[in-house]
């Protein structure tokens, strides 16, 4: 079945083509990549929403040391900590819309407890170097970012997973994810910074002196060398998650300003995984919008959300579920009777 085949679907359910808006591109592009009617073996022309999962990757960030954030690094592990309790804005819309959580430490400066149930301890080391002095990390580390994320996301697709959202933690992220930003387009980099967390003016001011001092460190702009200078190791494991979910034709839910990051990386590796993936919100990060539209996507919700953890991905995942629900279920004009 092509897309027009699956477009075709869509416009003969009772109702005028187009009016259910960007659920209906949301329910094409659930149908293409679950391969619906690709098998002539099978009559099954259903969209599943199978075991949806966030992944929140934490990790702490050299550059927090600047004063360039509100809170300083120990705040990463306290935030955990929180997610691990139970207590979190993405626990209580995990728990609203019955979806599975793991924490994944990507690199978090302080120890925590142990939690078998809920997180995952793959650290590529504790926390990145200051990015403004010298490179976050290794190229060795970047690549044992990519192969980390790939490696918790195959766990859950092979567990049953097919709607993969993505989350993150860490004080000093949004610093990186900017400088990423910068490195691979052509924005000035006043574009691409942000507040974060709520910083003042005199913060700003010199959160936008170190990112510039970085980039005038390096000329290399491909993705992995973008990432080895500037990026965050949550942000390598959600790139790595990012690739290997695509390859595996799963859905990707792509939550706010950071984990975007980790999508404009992996689009830059493979550009084919856009096709796989989903755009939640339109966060209230300065940059957000700028990244968006590097990547061409187009947000389901815009709430002003700027609390990261995954939050704004698990908002749209009702969002796929009702699409889901009116490509299976919604009569057709002819099996309703009505004539147009």
């Amino acid at each position: 079945m092509s897309s027009l085949d699956i477009q075709q679907q869509i416009n003969n359910k009772t109702k005028p083509p187009g009016a259910l808006g960007q659920l209906e591109s949301l329910a094409l592009q659930l149908a293409m990549t679950q391969g619906l009617g690709l098998d002539s073996k099978s009559a099954q022309n259903r969209i599943e929403i199978n075991k949806p999962t966030v992944l929140v990757f934490a990790a702490d960030h050299g550059v927090s040391e600047e004063g360039i954030s509100i809170a300083p690094s120990e705040v990463t592990a306290q935030m955990v900590s929180n997610f691990l309790a139970g207590g979190a804005a993405i626990n209580c819309f995990c728990r609203t819309n019955d979806v599975a959580l793991e924490v994944i430490d990507a690199g978090i400066k302080h120890t925590l407890t142990p939690h078998p149930d809920r997180l995952t301890c793959q650290a590529v080391a504790k926390g990145t170097k200051n990015l403004s002095t010298g490179p976050s990390m290794t190229l060795e580390q970047a690549h044992s970012c990519l192969e980390f994320g790939a490696a918790i996301a195959n766990k859950h697709i092979n567990n049953g997973c097919n709607v993969l959202a993505l989350g993150e933690m860490g004080i000093g992220n949004t610093t990186s994810a900017a400088a990423i930003l910068a490195a691979l387009s052509d924005a000035p980099v006043q574009r691409c910074v942000g507040r974060g967390t709520g910083i003042t003016d005199e913060q700003l001011t010199r959160k936008t002196q170190l990112i510039e001092q970085a980039l005038a460190r390096f000329d290399q702009r491909d993705a992995l060398s973008v990432l080895s200078e500037v990026g965050g190791f949550e942000i390598g494991q959600i790139c790595g998650a990012i690739l290997a979910a695509a390859e595996r034709k799963i859905t990707i839910l792509i939550d706010g300003f950071i984990v975007s990051t980790g999508a404009l990386l992996a689009s830059k590796i493979k550009p084919e995984v856009l096709e796989y993936m989903v755009f939640a919100h339109c966060s209230d990060e300065s940059g957000h919008r700028l990244m968006l539209d590097e990547m061409r996507a187009k947000p389901l919700l815009n709430l002003g959300l700027r609390l990261g953890e995954g939050t704004g991905a698990v908002l749209a995942i009702p969002l796929l579920r009702c699409a889901a629900s009116f490509y299976n279920d919604m009569a057709t004009f002819d099996s309703a009777g009505v004539t147009v």
